[in-house]
C-alpha cells in the first residue's frame, strides 16, 4: 500500500500532468463577435461562438449528422407535436439545473420579435412542459425540418435572464445594449470569462460539463484582426494558433511553409448580389422619380455585365465555385440542372438597359462587408469595375460587419452583398428567408432585405414548409428556384471554398458549416 507522502505525490504528478497537457487556443478572424446573446443575431461566427457557451436539444457531429444534446431522445406526438426526453444532472454555469422550464423559456425567447432567430422557428408555436425532464415542442402542422432547425435553438436559464432583465433578446438591429450581449449563462463545455467588443474575448473550460472532451483545450482566447497581413505575421510568429479565414492569396506560401497546416473544404455558404425591389425611389442612386431595380432588364443587366469566372480566378484564387442559384449542394432540394452559371456578355447589358429607359447608365451605392466574407471588399470591387463597363457607376460602401448587418436588416441599402449558409441543410431554411415576401414575422422573407417578392415563389414556398415527400420537396425547391433566376429576383455569386489555416501543431475537425468546435480541438 501506498503511504501517505507517496500518495500525495502520485495525485501531484497527476496534476501536473493533466495541467501540462491542457492547452490555451489562440484563434482570429478578420471580424469580431457581433453579441453574446444566443437568440439576438442570427451570423455564422456568433452562432460558431455561441455553441461553446449555450447548446441546443440537438446538434450536429462531426459527420454533420444530428445527434442527441441536451435531449437524450424524441419522438412524434400526432402531427403537430415532438415529446423530448431531456438529459438529467446537467447545471447552468452558475450552477442551476437545466429543466423542462428552462425549454420552454428558450423557445418562447427564440419566438420573440427583437428574436433573429425565426428562420429555425419557422412552423414551430411553443413548447409545453410535460415533467422536469419532458418537453414537447409543439407546431402548427407537420414540420419535416423540425429537428434540423432545433440544432440552432440554444437554451438559456429562464432564472438567469429574468434576474439580469435578458428575458426577450437583444435588439440587435437597433443597437440596443443589454446585459446578455456581454455576458452569458449556458451549459456548454466553455463558460464566458471576459468580452471586450473589437479587442478580445476569453472562455474557459467549463469543469462540470456533462459531455466529453476530446480535445485538450482548456481555454480560448479570440481576438479580432482586420489586416490580413497582421493575422498572417501573427500565425507565423507563434502568437495565434488558428485563423478561420486566411487571405486566398497566401494559401501557397502558407502551404509550403512547415509550422503551418491548411484545410481547405467546401463551404455550405452562397455569396450573392441583391437591390432594393420595393421603394419607388432608389435611396442611394442618381436616378430621381423611380427605381430602376424594379425593373427585370436592368437586374438581368447587372447580372450579365459580371464575370463569375474572373471573380474565381482573379478575386478567390480558385476558392470559389461559381452558381446560378442560391444555396450550395450540399443542402437537400439542390438540382445540378438547373444551377446555370451566365456568361457576361456586357453589350447585350448595355441594350437591355437601354430599352429600360436608360441608356447611359446610372449611379448607385453598393453596400459591401469588409471583414466578413472571403475577400468581400475585394469582389465588390471587381463588380463595380465590371459594372463600369455598361456604364453603370458604382459608389462603394464598405464597412465592418458589426456596421454592416444593423444597417442592410434595417432595409437602408438599394444594393447590397450577402452571405447565406444554411445550417439546417434544407432547401427551404434558404428558400424562405431570402426569397419568400417579406413579411416580418414568422420567418418569412426575414433577410429578403431587397424585398423581392414573386406569389408563384410564396406558394412553393409555403407548401415546403409541410411537405414531407422528399421528391415532393426537391420539386418544389426547383420551382422556385427557376422562377426566381427568371426573374434575376438576386444575383448568385459562388459558393465559398474554405481554408483554415493552423500551427502544424493543432488538429482540428473542418465542417461544412465552417464553425470551429474547440471541444475537438487538439494542441500539441
Amino acid at each position: 500500500m501506498l503511504n501517505r507522502t507517496a500518495l500525495g505525490a502520485a495525485v501531484l504528478a497527476t496534476l501536473f500532468a493533466l495541467a501540462a497537457d491542457a492547452k490555451t487556443l489562440r484563434w482570429s478572424s478578420q471580424g469580431d463577435i457581433l453579441t453574446m446573446d444566443p437568440h439576438a443575431q442570427n451570423e455564422g461566427l456568433n452562432n460558431s461562438v455561441s455553441d461553446h457557451v449555450y447548446e441546443p436539444l440537438v446538434t450536429r457531429g462531426k459527420d454533420l449528422k444530428i445527434e442527441p444534446c441536451l435531449a437524450l431522445s424524441w419522438k412524434a406526438e400526432g402531427t403537430s407535436a415532438m415529446r423530448f426526453k431531456l438529459r438529467p444532472n446537467v447545471k447552468f454555469h452558475d450552477g442551476a439545473p437545466f429543466t423542462a422550464d428552462d425549454v420552454v423559456f428558450s423557445v418562447e425567447r427564440a419566438l420573440a420579435p427583437t428574436s433573429n432567430f425565426s428562420p429555425y422557428m419557422q412552423g414551430i408555436t411553443g413548447a409545453k412542459k410535460i415533467d422536469d425532464l419532458t418537453v414537447d415542442i409543439t407546431t402548427s402542422g407537420p414540420n419535416p425540418v423540425l429537428l434540423a432547425q432545433l440544432t440552432e435553438v440554444r437554451m438559456v436559464n429562464r432564472a438567469w435572464a429574468v434576474k439580469n432583465n435578458v428575458v426577450r433578446p437583444q435588439d440587435f438591429k437597433n443597437k440596443e445594449e443589454t446585459y446578455g450581449a456581454r455576458n452569458a449563462n449556458g451549459t456548454g463545455p466553455y463558460v464566458l470569462k471576459s468580452r471586450e467588443p473589437d479587442v478580445k474575448t476569453v472562455m474557459v473550460l467549463n469543469s462540470n460539463w456533462w459531455g466529453k472532451m476530446e480535445g485538450n483545450v482548456n481555454e480560448i482566447v479570440y481576438t479580432p484582426i482586420k489586416s490580413d497581413g497582421t493575422r498572417i505575421a501573427a500565425l507565423l510568429s507563434g502568437e495565434l494558433d488558428f485563423i478561420l479565414d486566411p487571405p486566398v492569396q497566401d494559401i501557397p506560401r502558407l502551404k509550403s511553409d512547415g509550422k503551418i497546416r491548411i484545410l481547405e473544404g467546401n463551404e455550405n455558404r452562397t455569396i450573392f448580389f441583391g437591390f432594393d425591389q420595393w421603394r419607388d425611389e432608389l435611396t442611394y442612386s442618381s436616378v430621381k422619380g423611380k427605381n430602376p431595380f424594379k425593373d427585370q432588364r436592368v437586374r438581368e443587366a447587372f447580372q450579365l455585365a459580371l464575370d463569375l469566372e474572373a471573380i474565381k480566378t482573379q478575386v478567390m484564387r480558385g476558392l470559389a465555385f461559381p452558381t446560378g442559384v442560391m444555396f450550395a449542394p450540399q443542402v437537400d432540394g439542390y438540382d445540378k440542372s438547373i444551377d446555370i452559371v451566365k456568361k457576361p456578355n456586357p453589350e447585350r447589358a448595355k441594350k437591355l438597359l437601354a430599352d429600360a429607359g436608360y441608356p447611359n447608365g446610372f449611379e448607385v451605392t453598393m453596400d459591401c462587408p469588409n471583414n466578413r466574407y472571403i475577400n468581400d471588399e475585394k469582389i465588390c470591387q471587381a463588380a463595380a469595375a465590371m459594372l463600369a463597363r455598361i456604364n453603370i457607376k458604382i459608389k462603394l460602401n464598405a464597412m465592418p460587419r458589426a456596421t454592416y448587418f444593423p444597417k442592410i436588416q434595417n432595409f437602408d441599402t438599394s444594393l447590397y452583398m450577402l452571405g447565406w449558409g444554411v445550417p439546417t441543410f434544407d432547401s427551404l431554411y434558404a428558400l424562405q428567408s431570402l426569397l419568400r415576401t417579406n413579411a416580418l414575422k414568422g420567418g418569412d422573407g426575414n433577410f429578403n432585405l431587397g424585398k423581392y417578392s414573386n406569389p408563384k415563389v410564396d406558394a412553393a414556398v409555403d407548401a415546403l414548409k409541410t411537405e414531407v415527400d422528399p421528391v415532393k420537396r426537391k420539386a418544389l425547391a426547383k420551382e422556385v428556384l427557376t422562377i426566381h433566376a427568371a426573374d434575376v429576383g438576386h444575383i448568385p455569386l459562388h459558393h465559398q471554398v474554405i481554408p483554415w489555416a493552423m500551427r502544424s501543431g493543432v488538429s482540428a475537425v473542418h465542417r461544412a458549416d465552417n464553425r470551429l468546435t474547440v471541444k475537438w480541438v487538439k494542441i500539441q
